[in-house]
């Protein structure tokens, strides 16, 4: 019986095959190990965006439609008026548990917030909700449980008025879309259709204001900032040097401070106005302050950096031979720089504009601090409704708002301006 014996060829293929296999799985196993070393050093990154960005960002969504305020005050009465239809003064125990609520409110001082969340509704009710509430605290408990709605009706004749009761149940939804609404200057009829506000509307023409100062300002930076990101760029290096650091100092300096000297410069008898009026300009002061003109150019001065360090950062790595070669050759000076130079520079220019713009659209201290009532945008508005009316559902509505008109400008800009779309000359 003979035995078959390998070729002298397969063994060697066979062991080869083995190593590659090893080699294999070790490189899978290392290829894994930088992949888990990798995740491990950006972790606090990802948890930083996380608690820092989207987590506020979520709950500034979920705050828009969510609104358990007076479903937490008085859930009793909200239950019972279930049932109600809308028209005419709902069943005597809707106002008889009414008026028990407000005495426990009233008991507990949290009146003012049932007030407060009704009146957003039906303007003046606040008043007519305080005036109760202090009324039925005086009152027996049996006594309100009997003849509360007689009660209510004696201490103020709008409790038998539908109006008030349907603000009362549209203030008791707790998922609404009624910010979102109000921050469009829209509203719901009493027919449940969406219509046009008719109480004042100034949310659109905020947004459209905001956009547009926005753009000017923008426009400013551009006007301002290239010339001078080319002298830098093509400056000798100490010049260049020691003019960036007069760029860079703004940085060094509170942004109240930069907004402040602002104030010195353009109040009525600040340095612009005296200088004018000392040189017999003008004869009479102008009025610059508390003026969109005056955050325009506040805002301006500020974010200039900001337009100058992108196209610095492009300008300083094209070869200024290229001018040279063009004109060598014939094109002239003016030609030359549109058809070479300025495409060459369009990456610097779209990041240095988009940057100043967005960062515009959301600016707050510097409209706070110089703009006054002409010269305020959205982020103001943003910022009243959660300091002072406490309307957080509203000032949430409106930030997201804000939020998906800056992320439909970036993607319109990415889609048909971006540097992917830009074609040097």
């Amino acid at each position: 019986m003979t035995h078959a014996h390998p070729s002298p060829d397969t063994a060697p293929i066979e062991r080869s095959d083995l190593l590659t296999a090893a080699e294999k799985r070790l490189a899978r196993r290392e290829l894994q190990r930088h992949k888990t070393v990798a995740f491990a050093l950006v972790t606090p990154l990802l948890l930083f965006v996380l608690f820092a960005f989207v987590a506020p960002i979520a709950t500034m969504l979920y705050r828009g439609i969510y609104n358990p305020v007076v479903a937490d005050l008085i859930p009793e009465t909200l239950d019972l008026l279930v049932a109600w239809d809308g028209q005419g003064t709902p069943d005597d125990l809707v106002l008889n548990r009414m008026a028990v609520d407000l005495k426990r409110l009233a008991l507990a001082r949290t009146s003012g917030k049932l007030a407060a969340e009704i009146n957003r509704n039906a303007p003046g009710a606040a008043s007519v909700v305080k005036s109760s509430a202090r009324k039925m605290r005086r009152q027996d408990d049996a006594a309100l449980a009997e003849n509360g709605a007689r009660l209510l009706v004696q201490a103020n004749k709008r409790w038998a008025d539908p109006v008030l009761w349907r603000a009362v149940k549209k203030a008791g939804t707790i998922y609404t879309d009624s910010y979102y609404l109000t921050a469009l200057d829209l509203e719901r009829g009493t027919d449940g259709q969406v219509q046009i506000r008719k109480a004042a509307q100034i949310y659109l023409k905020l947004y459209t204001k905001t956009l547009r100062m926005a753009l000017i300002i923008t426009v400013l930076c551009l006007l301002l900032g290239y010339p001078l990101a080319y002298f830098l760029a093509n400056a000798p290096a100490k010049t260049a040097n020691i003019l960036m650091i007069f760029v860079l100092l703004p940085f060094w300096t509170s942004l109240l401070v930069r907004t402040t000297a602002w104030i010195a410069l353009l109040q009525t008898n600040g340095v612009i106005n005296s200088t004018l009026t000392g040189l017999g300009i003008i004869s009479e002061p102008l009025n610059m302050l508390y003026t969109e003109f005056s955050t325009i150019i506040a805002m301006t001065h500020i974010l200039l950096p900001f337009m100058i360090l992108p196209l610095y950062s492009v300008m300083k790595g094209i070869d200024p031979t290229l001018m040279r070669a063009a004109m060598s050759m014939g094109a002239r000076p003016v030609p030359a720089f549109l058809r070479i130079y300025l495409p060459n520079t369009l990456p610097g220019l779209s990041a240095g504009a988009l940057l100043v713009f967005i960062i515009s659209v959301g600016y707050y201290i510097t409209p706070a601090l110089v703009g006054g009532t002409d010269g305020q945008m959205i982020s103001n508005i943003i910022a009243f409704h959660m300091q002072q009316s406490n309307n957080w559902g509203l000032a949430a509505a409106l930030g997201t708002l804000l939020l998906i008109l800056i992320l439909t400008l970036y993607w319109v800009y990415d889609r048909f301006v971006g540097a992917g779309n830009i074609k040097l000359g």
